[in-house]
């Protein structure tokens, strides 16, 4: 069986409509957006006094119309209330707390719900962090995979990390400003010293796009706490160029007078290379040198 969803005007009848919302400054908002929310019988929000206050300065009343909160702790009990709403016919439209629905937020839960039991679901597109940063990074947009949070443990968020490294393609994170500097220190060792930006405060009036490799960002950041929402772009794999032969003639030179950590440091970022690799390659170099002598 295929599943067929149809588009209606600007209510959607029966039906949730997800709304994206800005992700910064307020006249961002598309005019089809306020159109749903002028319209429909139900706002449903991550955060209805973000939502209440988007509507007030762009002068879309509520005129007594239901407002529900929904958010990760309370999805499993609200998403039976809106699928009665539905039921009764109504239109639903459904605002994240800031970006486009679906992406890094609750509503996954509520549009699958809706979809397995036939309602129609629509979006109304608009901002979103993940294609702003992408847009202002200069970092290649052709390919790209959005990875999202990476866990608040650092072996977790080198493992999760891990997972990335060798897609072909440009990568997205979010991350919290307080965990930034750990982030991109922890990227430096697993994926290489590749370039990256890290997008800050996006269409706000301190917007900030920082751009250089892992290791200087995470260097920078330790320094100046970031603030704000945060992306960070990183280049895709780039290893490939760079042959066995001149890694390990590389780390040859650096072991003369480096101790092996510092040699596989300093080669990993010469190179771009994941220094987890370089240092596996440098210990099996230092231990074949020593069993010949």
């Amino acid at each position: 069986m295929t599943d067929v969803t149809k588009a209606q005007a600007s209510t959607n009848a029966g039906g949730i409509t997800f709304v994206a919302t800005p992700i910064g400054t307020a006249r961002d908002i598309t005019l089809r957006a306020l159109d749903v929310l002028r319209d429909v019988d139900v706002l449903v929000a991550e955060d209805t006094r973000t939502l209440r206050k988007l509507m007030d300065i762009h002068a879309v009343p509520v005129n007594g119309r239901p407002m529900i909160a929904y958010h990760d702790h309370n999805g499993g009990a609200v998403r039976p209330r809106l699928m009665g709403l539905l039921r009764e016919g109504k239109s639903i439209a459904y605002a994240s707390e800031a970006g486009t629905p679906l992406v890094a937020d609750p509503g996954y839960g509520l549009a699958q719900e809706a979809l397995d039991q036939g309602f129609a679901v629509t979006s109304a597109p608009g901002p979103s962090a993940v294609i702003t940063a992408l847009t202002i990074a200069g970092l290649p947009t052709d390919r790209f995979f959005f990875a999202g949070f990476a866990p608040n443990a650092s072996s977790a968020r080198k493992g999760f990390i891990e997972e990335t490294r060798e897609i072909p393609g440009t990568l997205v994170f979010y991350e919290s400003p307080k965990r930034l500097a750990a982030f991109l220190s922890d990227a430096s060792e697993v994926l290489g010293d590749r370039q990256a930006t890290v997008c800050r405060e996006l269409t706000k009036k301190f917007e900030e796009a920082r751009r250089g490799k892992l290791s200087e960002l995470a260097a920078h950041y330790q320094e100046n706490k970031a603030k704000g929402e945060v992306v960070v772009v990183i280049d895709r794999n780039r290893s490939d160029s760079v042959n066995a032969e001149t890694l390990e003639d590389s780390l040859r030179q650096a072991l003369k007078t480096m101790r092996v950590r510092d040699a596989a440091d300093a080669v990993s970022k010469a190179h771009g290379v994941a220094r987890r690799d370089v240092y596996q390659l440098a210990i099996e170099m230092n231990k074949e040198d020593r069993d010949s002598d």
